[in-house]
């Protein structure tokens, strides 16, 4: 889809639909108002006789209303100018992206951001319409023999803005927006590409394209590699796959050569069968989102490449199947990591951490700032926050109010769980210096614990995205967080968030 910003009066917009909002009951916004003193009237009677009351969730298309140059009108209904908050802002303007890209319109003129949502600047509004739109409109349709086509899907949004001093803003945000829409759109792809074709070698080739198109230093560890390295906790993962396991790493250098960089770890989990502790059959399928971390950190890479931020920011993804076979780990296996600390792998299917591990202990050569890993780790933080929150445990409370912040402010919303010491002794073995799991209790707790004991050396946070990586039922399918998350983080860090 095309996008651009616009300054002017919307009764003067050539388009094929221009959009604005009525609060409830029957409050027409200053757009709305400017329109229907050019229609003398029109939009305020048909208001007024009840076809458009302003209740959230409602919208009326008008063709052909008189003093205006478009060919329709679109009312998007608010809801209460008093309960009006950014909530309220992101349904009404998704459900008008939605609307328009059923009424056959090529193009249209949207009015909403000039509506004030509290605590939330015009940079905000703009960046979540453009967000919003490439959301709504997103299709994953490649597999299919014959594509589900809309009817005249809607190909170019122009965002209106109040006042000509906002341009330069709305542009910078648009681009912002745009960028982390991709980013987005790149996480969902990935995680809804079949497990037969998304493999660890799949998404290095991806890594590769990325590396080349934005000028990234890319590097591949292969199994030897690894083996050198002393990754054994990752490599027993991957005995029983005769997928080849791989490490990616990616690096943008956009801030200064001394400047350390900002690290984020992506679990690459491509197919979880639980290994030897085999998950039951059903919904099985979904396990092909167990990568999703993964698609996440490539997500917020790209995004930021696209921005060309001036930071310095490293992805590390270990990629990995995780299968049944005669060579794969087994319950009661030992292994060391590339920390030196030993492992008593008591379930197979807590794979996730046995890979998160390595990759944070590689990700000390790089002496970062700051790190933060990304999985859908446990089923346990999707018993305790379900699909709205992912959980985010930090060993710096700064850096968790700074990630909380950044999912507000992107509406990818995480909610800050304890890391507490009391915890680490579900963790005993007495047969090696931890058990990968630490019982039925507080799963998504002592999962971050574990992760923790190989975090030392720097500011580390952990985001839990087993709830919210993706959608089953009738809307299945990814959903692309926390890559908004993460990059509004990464635009905080840079300076660069409005």
């Amino acid at each position: 889809m095309e996008f651009s910003i616009k300054s002017g009066s919307p009764e003067k917009q050539r388009s094929a639909c221009v959009v604005v909002g009525v609060f409830e009951p029957r409050k027409p916004t200053l757009s709305a108002e400017l329109l229907d003193k050019a229609a003398n009237g029109y939009i305020s009677d048909i208001i007024r006789r009840g076809d458009m009351e302003g209740k959230a969730g409602s919208t009326l298309l008008l063709h052909n209303v008189p003093g205006t140059l478009c060919d329709r009108v679109l009312l998007v209904g608010l809801g209460k100018e008093k309960d009006f908050r950014e909530k309220e802002f992101i349904n009404a303007a998704r459900l008008a992206i939605k609307t328009l890209n059923e009424t056959g319109a090529f193009d249209a003129t949207i009015f909403l951001t000039e509506l004030a949502v509290k605590k939330r600047s015009i940079a905000w509004r703009v960046r979540q319409t453009a967000m919003i739109a490439q959301d709504v409109t997103y299709k994953f349709d490649q597999f299919k023999s014959k594509k589900d086509e809309v009817r005249r899907p809607l190909r170019k949004l122009t965002i209106g803005v109040e006042r000509r001093n906002e341009l330069g803003l709305a542009e910078e945000a648009l681009n912002q927006g745009l960028a982390i829409a991709e980013g987005v759109t790149l996480a969902k792809n990935l995680g809804n590409l079949p497990p037969n074709v998304c493999h660890p070698t799949y998404l290095a080739e991806q890594a590769r394209n990325m590396a080349a198109e934005f000028a990234l230093d890319c590097e591949i560890l292969e199994r030897a590699d690894m083996e050198a390295l002393g990754m054994h906790s990752l490599l027993s993962v991957a005995r029983g796959s005769h997928q080849p396991p791989k490490l990616i790493v990616l690096r943008h250098k956009g801030g200064k050569s001394n400047e350390k960089p900002l690290v984020l770890v992506g679990k690459g989990v491509t197919f979880d069968t639980g290994g030897i502790s085999l998950k039951p059959g059903a919904d099985m399928d979904e396990m092909k989102y167990d990568m999703c971390g993964a698609a996440s950190v490539l997500g917020a890479m790209q995004a930021v490449a696209r921005m060309a931020l001036p930071i310095n920011l490293t992805v590390i993804v270990p990629a990995t199947e995780n299968m049944p076979g005669g060579n794969a780990s087994r319950p009661g296996d030992i292994v060391s990591s590339m920390s030196g600390q030993t492992i008593e792998i008591l379930n197979t299917d807590a794979e996730g951490r046995l890979i998160l591990c390595d990759a944070l202990t590689y990700a000390e050569r790089f002496e970062p700032d700051t790190v933060i890993d990304v999985a859908t780790l446990t089923g346990a933080c999707v018993v305790a926050l379900g699909d709205v929150a992912s959980g985010l445990f930090a060993n710096k409370d700064g850096l968790a109010r700074d990630l909380l912040d950044a999912g507000e402010e992107a509406h990818d919303r995480a909610w800050h769980m304890p890391l507490w010491d009391d915890y680490q002794d579900q963790l005993k073995s007495p047969f090696a210096d931890m058990a990968n799991i630490g019982g039925r209790l507080a799963g998504a707790v002592t999962a971050a614990c574990f992760l923790s004991r190989f975090t030392k050396k720097f500011e580390w946070a952990h985001l839990d995205i087993a709830g919210t990586a993706w959608k089953s039922g009738s809307n299945k399918g990814a959903t692309g967080r926390s890559v908004p998350l993460l990059t509004h983080y990464l635009l905080q860090r840079a300076g660069k968030l409005n």
